[in-house]
């Protein structure tokens, strides 16, 4: 069923449209609640993976002011929140973005916007699956079972990257049952180690800090204009992912888009109180040189001051948990996308395809899967780990602006009408979601400009091959737009 312009719709019969796509095709429904849905959304951002991946990265470019970097950059992404949130009031869309914009800006935009989207999500892949694949090899090496220099290798890291994407595409394709299941567990595990460190760290460094705690890691009259774009493309990486549960809304319980948008919300708010205080916590511990030199293990670096082996590795454990749990929702969302835009035939229908007895867009799920193992294996002719990581990192911060500022316009415009109505109602549904997706754009230019080749061919490469589906599928297009 095409997804019909606003102009010709109510947000009642797009409800009644989001649901009757549900029905028709076999998604799942009524299997996620506020609950689920909010955990998906905490998994999606995979703060332990987060924080040891883009931690060192943030601290070099910007020092101290990482704090207030994290604090800004999650008041700008509560702006896209609401956009989605308010967006999502339209129907609960397994597109989302894609649906959203394409119904405000018409399917042409809708599409690209999705096609960001599963950009990104290709590309995570490979940043996602490469700390769950170092952090299982220095488990092991602890066992003795392998050696530093396997760790340091990008065969050896590649074979595991691969396993590991096998196996979560494998949960993910069994249902959204087994999924949300999943989640629930790594995430209340992930959770306990993580507190336990926090706990640990102002227990033992409080007194005694690295970095003496300071108002002016937050305070805005600490940043400059380049310091301040500095610290947010880089700080976007954390909070990316917990749009997740937009994805899923044709599985929420009723159909209704309540659950997905409070389980968005109340994983935002989480999310950025773990992050300012998980990044404290970095900078209290650990010394400049000690961030430098820990690279993408910053979470066993401070375990590794806080406790004795091998207890201390129960941070690694923490960021393979978190890993493989942020794989799983970004292959739900890829899947989700690319299942709604091929349901639309902008894309080919065969990824429409649901399986019978799981009730899972298997098509679309195993898609991901063999585009992240080719782009991993292609990855790995790159001199190292951390190349692989700072070039696939970079490119998807490109891709995030680039669809979540077209929602924040979408909603701005589709909304546009109360700027006639309360202040309240006006900022949450206009001014912050459109201020929040200008500032995206100029965060994307930026980024641009400052790329080396390889990761503009990536970033911008990977939007531009867009224009090749969209023009095979030009028919379809001027069906929706019609």
């Amino acid at each position: 069923m095409p997804l019909y312009p606003l102009k010709k719709q109510t947000s009642l019969s797009m409800q009644s449209l989001g649901r009757n796509m549900s029905q028709e095709k076999g998604l799942a429904g009524g299997s996620l609640g506020t609950l689920e849905s909010a955990v998906m959304g905490v998994a999606g951002s995979a703060p332990a993976f987060s924080v040891a991946v883009t931690t060192a990265v943030i601290v070099a470019s910007v020092g101290v002011l990482s704090v207030g970097s994290v604090l800004y950059c999650g008041l700008i992404m509560f702006g896209i929140l609401f956009a989605f949130m308010n967006l999502n009031k339209m129907t609960s869309h397994a597109g989302a973005t894609y649906a959203w914009v394409g119904a405000v800006f018409g399917p042409r935009w809708g599409f690209f916007a999705g096609w960001g989207l599963l950009v990104a999500s290709v590309i995570f892949m490979v940043s996602a699956t490469i700390p769950a694949a170092t952090s299982t090899l220095k488990i092991l090496s602890v066992m003795g079972w392998v050696d530093e220099a396997t760790i340091e290798s990008t065969t050896w890291v590649t074979c595991v990257s691969a396993l590991w994407l096998t196996l979560v595409t494998a949960v993910v394709s069994k249902g959204i049952k087994h999924a949300s299941y999943a989640q629930l567990i790594l995430t209340v595990i992930e959770s306990a180690i993580v507190l336990a460190l926090i706990i640990g760290a102002f227990v033992e460094y409080g007194s005694k800090p690295a970095h003496a705690p300071s108002f002016a890691w937050v305070s805005p009259f600490s940043f400059s204009a380049e310091t301040f774009a500095t610290g947010a493309l880089t700080a976007i990486f954390f909070y990316w992912g917990w749009d997740v549960t937009m994805n899923l809304g044709e599985e929420t319980k009723g159909g209704s888009p309540a659950p997905s948008s409070r389980g968005a919300f109340w994983s935002m708010v989480n999310l950025m109180l773990f992050y300012i205080i998980i990044v404290i916590v970095v900078l209290i511990v650990l010394t400049d040189e000690e961030i430098a030199k820990a690279n993408t293990n910053v979470l066993y670096a401070v375990a590794d001051k806080l406790f004795p082996h091998p207890w201390s590795y129960l941070a690694v454990l923490s960021t393979v948990l978190s890993t493989i749990g942020t794989i799983e929702t970004q292959i739900l969302q890829f899947s989700r996308t690319l299942f709604a835009m091929s349901r639309d035939r902008v894309l080919n229908p065969r990824y429409s395809k649901i399986h019978p007895e799981w009730q899972t867009p298997w098509v679309a799920t195993l898609t991901i899967w063999l585009l992240g193992v080719m782009l991993l294996f292609a990855s790995s002719y790159l001199p190292s780990v951390k190349d692989i990581l700072d070039k696939s990192i970079s490119a998807i911060g490109f891709q995030i602006c680039f669809y979540m500022s077209l929602a924040g316009f979408a909603c701005a415009w589709y909304y546009r009408s109360m700027l006639r109505g309360s202040f309240v109602s006006a900022l949450t549904h206009i001014w912050w979601p459109l201020f929040s997706a200008m500032f995206m754009v100029f965060i994307a230019i930026l980024s641009a400009v400052s790329f080396d080749p390889l990761t503009n061919l990536i970033g911008i490469g990977g939007l531009l091959l867009g224009f090749i589906p969209m023009i095979l599928n030009q028919r379809s297009m001027n069906k929706l737009q019609s």
